[in-house]
């Protein structure tokens, strides 16, 4: 029998984090102050975030090496597996190879795990005794809760309200690991009672919930703020998902074609096809697909332009796509995608067509993780099952031009909390929801955003 599970020996976790700044085609442009709107310099974040965090974000280093202690505590799950996904070949008729690295391993059951294990110990490292934070479906929320018990650090979460409701045992998961939770927005922040005393109802955004852990970081001199997507030294710790996927394909002699993941703030997959870039420079025709909700769609519909990362205009501006830092999604059950920016290695990629993004509605994601489960077996998250449909499309397409391709998909994480969503797509209860260019042109207006 050929292998389904390719594993990659322990002894082969990568010792080093790929930092692709160096190598992209132009450089970013530089974020800027929310303030002064001029551009910022390494002591304007100091008091968000550790020094050695900073300079990740800023480095100019291709390559940055993993401390022994975050790599001990990445071994309790790394190398993750990559599977050949041969009963989903199968069932789609395709002459397509179909790989999924499959992140929801990990203890909190996701690819977040990478960059929380690290912001943890350089907070630590820095003598911080507390991070606060946000989470939208409570995937980022439990990677950090898990994080910061391992490292002894104390925890606070700003859970999207809606996604509070809605996955209660992320929620209890949170807590189990000792993290403070609470559902945003929130009476405990300046920033939350003012929007809800406009709305008392506002279902929140993750724009919002990063308003508050910003507000609580910023105002409490033992804490600091930990993001879990977007930013450059994220992207850089998730990095080790690709670097081991390249060598888990060179296992069976294979090399992708078409390298797919889902897209909220751009974490996951960047962390998957940063690495594969490096194929693509030295020549090889190389595809990048990301996935978002056409109820959110700030890569499909977006502007490219200088927005603030947060709804009340409290972290700095970067130049992304964005659908207005003010703008409030749906309430869609892939909250982790409910983001109304992007990163802006992302969305530099985006906008020089090296990435090709698409998006979907909400039946049409669980039709694909439906189909997902009933020939691999595994129940993927809301969000993953973006990246899923992404990818059934191009082996379909593969079928039907008669084209052997190799697609891999960043599965970033498990629903195994999110059976609420799968009983309302069962009983045909899901609505879908896209926003109208009218809609996103009043957030844009709205939020002032211009390019």
């Amino acid at each position: 029998m050929e292998p389904v599970k390719i594993m990659l020996p322990e002894k082969e976790l990568p010792r080093k984090w790929y930092n692709v700044l160096p190598d992209l085609p132009k450089p970013l442009d530089p974020p800027l102050h929310p303030q002064t709107r001029e551009p910022l310099g390494p002591e304007d974040l100091e008091p968000l975030f550790p020094m050695e965090l900073i300079l990740q974000e800023m480095s100019p280093e291709r390559w940055i090496d993993i401390p022994d202690e975050v790599l001990e505590i990445y071994s309790l799950w790394r190398p993750s597996p990559l599977f050949r996904a041969r009963r989903l070949e199968e069932k789609l008729e395709t002459p397509a190879r179909i790989y999924y690295k499959n992140e929801g391993v990990s203890p909190p059951g996701s690819h977040k795990p990478n960059t929380a294990v690290a912001q943890a110990h350089y907070n630590k490292k820095a003598g911080v005794t507390r991070l606060a934070t946000e989470t939208g479906a409570g995937q980022w929320g439990s990677a950090l809760s898990f994080a910061c018990s391992k490292l002894g650090l104390d925890c606070t979460v700003y859970m999207v309200k809606v996604s509070y409701e809605q996955k209660p045992y992320r929620r209890t998961m949170m807590q189990v690991w000792g993290a403070d939770v609470y559902p945003s927005p929130t009476e405990h922040t300046d920033v939350g009672k003012k929007i809800l005393e406009g709305d008392p109802d506002c279902p929140g955004s993750l724009g919002i919930a990063i308003s508050e852990a910003v507000w609580d970081a910023a105002t409490h001199d033992d804490t600091k703020y930990s993001l879990g997507s977007v930013l450059n030294h994220v992207i850089l710790h998730q990095t080790v998902i690709g670097l081991e996927t390249r060598k888990q394909l060179e296992m069976v002699g294979d090399q992708a074609d078409v390298v797919v993941g889902c897209v909220g703030g751009g974490s996951n997959y960047m962390g998957m096809a940063v690495p594969f870039l490096m194929d693509r420079a030295e020549g090889r025709d190389i595809r990048f697909v990301a996935a978002e909700p056409k109820a959110c769609p700030t890569m499909t519909k977006g502007m490219f332009a200088y927005d603030y990362g947060d709804s009340a205009k409290m972290a700095p501006l970067m130049r992304m796509y964005t659908l207005g830092h003010s703008f409030v999604p749906p309430k869609i059950h892939a909250g982790g995608l409910r983001y109304h920016g992007d990163s802006p290695i992302l969305s530099q990629l985006v906008h020089e067509g090296i990435v090709e993004p698409v998006s979907f509605t909400q039946n049409a994601v669980f039709e694909a993780a439906i189909l997902f489960a009933s020939t691999e077996g595994i129940i993927p998250a809301p969000e993953t099952s973006h990246a899923l449909k992404a990818a059934i499309d191009e082996a379909l397409r593969c079928k039907e031009e008669g084209v052997e391709k190799t697609i891999v998909i960043n599965f970033s994480g498990h629903g195994h909390f999110d059976m609420a969503a799968y009983e309302a797509y069962l009983a045909g209860d899901l609505p879908d929801y896209e926003m109208s260019e009218e809609t996103i042109a009043k957030a844009l207006k709205d939020a002032g955003v211009s390019e």
